[in-house]
């Protein structure tokens, strides 16, 4: 069966170089010229994957990658951003994007991310160990993959899950931030530390008390992040 991905671009000529090289590698392929008409896609076609540019006319590709992720945790999302523009590829995962490509791109690096970003997803929701994870407050049902801080139900996306999930099963051990991105994102993984990063921010902010004073994510200054056992 196809995956379905959706461009969001309005730039014509770049919205047809993109759409031509997916279609060449067996996509079916849905586009879209503004972020409204983007979200309204999503909602409409269930696209596996949204190629998502950042500068859009009206609403731009960080508020509508916002929107998407809060609706669609597990929508792949790869942002474009203009070359040098480093706070672009900062604030587009701290909305939520899963990767983020400079233009000009290479569409042959551009299929292989969006293949290996299809891969990691799929991977994670066909996790079926059936154990659970405990530690201290914190419960993981691996089954339906959901996560619980003193019965409360934890909003995670994959990747904040899969991180959880490693540290938990690993209990006091420091991991540097290519042990995660080989871990969670795996070695096929294009993209930089930056990401481990922005989810640990992200995943610290959902969990700990006071996410400033974290006692559950520790930073282990030179190396990495560690989970302290409770």
């Amino acid at each position: 069966m196809k995956k379905k991905v959706l461009i969001v671009e309005d730039e014509e000529s770049i919205r047809g170089f993109i759409k031509i090289n997916f279609q060449r590698n067996n996509f079916l392929v849905i586009e879209a010229v503004s972020g409204e008409e983007g979200l309204e896609k999503v909602h409409q076609e269930k696209p596996d994957l949204i190629i998502l540019d950042i500068t859009l006319p009206g609403m731009d590709g960080f508020k509508t990658c916002e929107l998407l992720r809060n609706d669609f945790p597990n929508l792949g999302i790869i942002m474009l951003t203009a070359r040098g523009q480093d706070m672009d590829k900062i604030m587009g995962l701290e909305y939520g994007a899963d990767d983020y490509m400079v233009k000009p791109f290479n569409p042959l690096e551009l299929i292989a991310r969006a293949n290996s970003l299809l891969r990691r997803i799929n991977h994670s929701s066909e996790d079926k160990n059936p154990e659970k994870l405990i530690s201290g407050c914190f419960t993981i049902d691996t089954v339906s993959m959901k996560v619980y801080k003193t019965k409360q139900l934890l909003d995670l996306t994959p990747k904040e899950y899969l991180i959880l999930k490693t540290f938990m099963e690993n209990e006091e051990k420091a991991f540097s931030r290519d042990d995660l991105l080989n871990l969670v994102w795996n070695y096929e993984y294009f993209g930089d530390s930056k990401i481990v990063d922005v989810n640990i921010r992200r995943l610290r902010e959902k969990i700990e008390n006071a996410p400033s004073k974290p006692e559950y994510i520790e930073t282990v200054w030179g190396v990495g992040y560690r989970w302290k056992k409770r």
